[in-house]
């Protein structure tokens, strides 16, 4: 569904990505680990058009999306969230769900202008699928909240919303349980296991080892931007080289 070829990045003389070929196949969860300054976010980047590559491709069904903006990706299925919460503070939690949905909405400015029947059942519909979405990552509760009220979690959680209300067929997910309680990362990992049955297939960059190896399906290891591993979550525990350059001992981890 998502590959890359040959994926690089240099940063003045630095290659930050070097040559990855990466593939992700509908319905997977699929981790990105590795050192901080493995380069994993810059991959992400990369895929969603917020960096362009030094060299190599991005393929998304069999599409070659490589270089195009943001929005153009986001719109073709790709989307993305941040390790910094990319939310509006003062709106409310709805809100912040349904300003985002204006991909799957596709609200047309003279539509809204002069406030056309149109436009008013997209705004209807556009108010229930927020607020399904807002069931799913379960903050349908705390939906009139003001978003900066939030906790630190639940502004994680919402964050995941945003990313959501696009409509994504592939969900970048970059460090999700970031600052998390033991508690919030289990509901976390939850709700992330019911996002992919609901047909989203989801790319993760992750530091909480135990959370990684409990959830993806198959983990590709980065170091310095260059891939040293790839394979099942206990295929990676195993590898000598992965365990010296990033996980420690295999006990840590199981």
């Amino acid at each position: 569904m998502l590959e890359t070829k040959k994926l690089t990045k240099n940063f003045k003389g630095v290659q930050a990505v070097s040559d990855l070929d990466l593939n992700v196949r509908a319905g997977e969860i699929v981790g990105i680990i590795g050192p901080n300054g493995a380069g994993k976010t810059t991959v992400f980047n990369l895929i969603t058009g917020y960096l362009q590559p030094t060299k190599g491709e991005v393929i998304f069904n069999g599409k070659d999306i490589t270089g195009q903006k943001p929005h153009i990706i986001a719109q073709y299925g790709v989307v993305r969230t941040f390790q910094l919460d990319r939310i509006f503070h003062n709106f409310s939690v709805i809100h912040n769900v349904v300003t985002a949905s204006h991909l799957y909405a596709r609200i047309g400015l003279w539509e809204a202008a002069f406030d056309t029947s149109g436009y008013r059942k997209k705004n209807r519909n556009t108010g229930e699928y927020a607020g399904n979405i807002l069931k799913l990552i379960r903050l349908d509760d705390k939906k009139d909240e003001i978003a900066r009220n939030l906790s630190h979690g639940h502004q994680k959680l919402l964050g995941i919303a945003i990313a959501l209300a696009a409509n994504p067929k592939v969900l970048l997910l970059d460090e999700p349980l970031g600052g998390m309680n033991p508690a919030e990362v289990d509901r976390t990992l939850e709700i992330i296991g019911e996002i992919r049955k609901q047909g989203t297939t989801i790319l993760l960059v992750e530091h909480n080892m135990q959370a990684v190896m409990k959830i993806c399906d198959r983990i590709v290891v980065l170091n310095f931007g260059i891939e040293i591993s790839r394979g099942l979550p206990e295929e990676v525990q195993r590898d000598k080289e992965v365990i010296q350059a990033y996980l420690g001992t295999k006990k840590d981890y199981t």
